[in-house]
């Protein structure tokens, strides 16, 4: 994650009790804020041994019924500082700096992060409530089950995790490739996923879910924004409306909390504003002077953040919400 796409994640997250960070040294760490006040010391280091160029996704929105990792089928973990098993194949391997108390959080801090894992076309699943690793996607030892491979589509590329209120608290990935592929899981089912859809040409490089867990946005490295539906009754992803831009490069995409209002930001220097609800253009931001790489906004919906690669983070007041 680059300077400037840090500097927006903390100053958005200043509201939460906590918050994740990622970096060019293989770890994700966790951050305690209070009072607006900001640790030198994480709560928690993942050392995760993943480098690479996908943002993590933290899952946020805790449940009385989330179901913990080892009621997984066809899967086995290895404990906090255990080493992999070679002769049976069980190694997930990962260190952890920090107890589970020290990172132990309310139903409003973050319980899972998932990254793209040290085999960049895998997903990996990080429990902050116990500190380990619980699944990957798909999974190494396979075993009798009947697998799927990421291999073939590349270096997982973008993420977003979440729990929808139908999955009985059960963790769903949206996840997006190198070769414009999308592929939704329910770790219920870590050996295939409940659907693949390819609706670019390029690189998925930005993945948003919208607050009901119907359906979001993806930007690539193409010329597409696409709106797509989820239905978890059926299992699938479906392309609803797209814009094609005349530059393409979308590296983030964002959707308000209240689901009105989405913002890109673009490799052309500029930040897009849209109607989620309609998929219909509304504004265009012009203040970046290089590629913008992050947007995001507040949760109570009255602010938005852009951070890009000139090195500052602009803060927008945009179609504020009826008090």
């Amino acid at each position: 994650m680059g300077s400037s796409a840090s500097l927006l994640a903390l100053y958005l997250e200043l509201i939460k009790f906590s918050d994740c960070s990622q970096g060019r040294d293989g770890t994700v760490k966790c951050w305690g804020i209070e009072d607006g006040g900001l640790s030198r010391n994480p709560l928690l280091t993942i050392k995760a041994n993943c480098y690479h160029f996908c943002k993590l996704s933290l899952v946020t929105k805790a449940s009385a019924c989330v179901r913990p990792a080892e009621e997984f089928a066809c899967f086995q973990d290895v404990g906090v500082g255990e080493t992999p098993d070679s002769e049976t194949g069980n190694g997930i391997g990962g260190q952890v700096e920090g107890s589970p108390a020290e990172c132990s959080q309310t139903s409003e801090g973050p319980i899972y992060v998932a990254i793209a894992g040290e085999q960049t076309s895998q997903v990996e699943i990080w429990d902050l409530r116990n500190n380990q690793r619980s699944v990957q996607l798909p999974p190494d030892n396979l075993g009798a089950c009947q697998g799927v491979s990421t291999k073939e589509r590349g270096m997982c590329m973008a993420i977003q995790a979440s729990i929808p209120s139908g999955s009985q608290g059960f963790l769903n990935v949206l996840a997006g490739y190198e070769d414009g592929s999308m592929l939704w899981w329910d770790i219920r089912n870590p050996q295939i996923p409940m659907t693949s859809v390819k609706f670019h040409s390029e690189p998925v490089l930005s993945l948003c879910i919208d607050q009901l867990n119907s359906g979001g946005i993806s930007g690539a490295a193409d010329d597409k924004i696409v709106w797509y539906s989820l239905d978890h009754s059926l299992g699938r992803c479906v392309a609803k409306t797209g814009i094609n831009l005349e530059r393409g490069g979308i590296a983030s995409t964002s959707i308000r909390p209240d689901d009105k209002i989405a913002a890109t930001a673009g490799w052309d220097h500029r930040v897009r504003i849209y109607n989620y609800r309609k998929g219909s253009p509304l504004a265009i931001l012009k203040y970046h002077q290089a590629t913008c790489n992050a947007v995001s906004f507040s949760t109570d919906c009255k602010l938005m953040a852009s951070a890009s690669e000139d090195t500052t983070v602009a803060l927008w007041e945009l179609y504020p919400p009826c008090s």
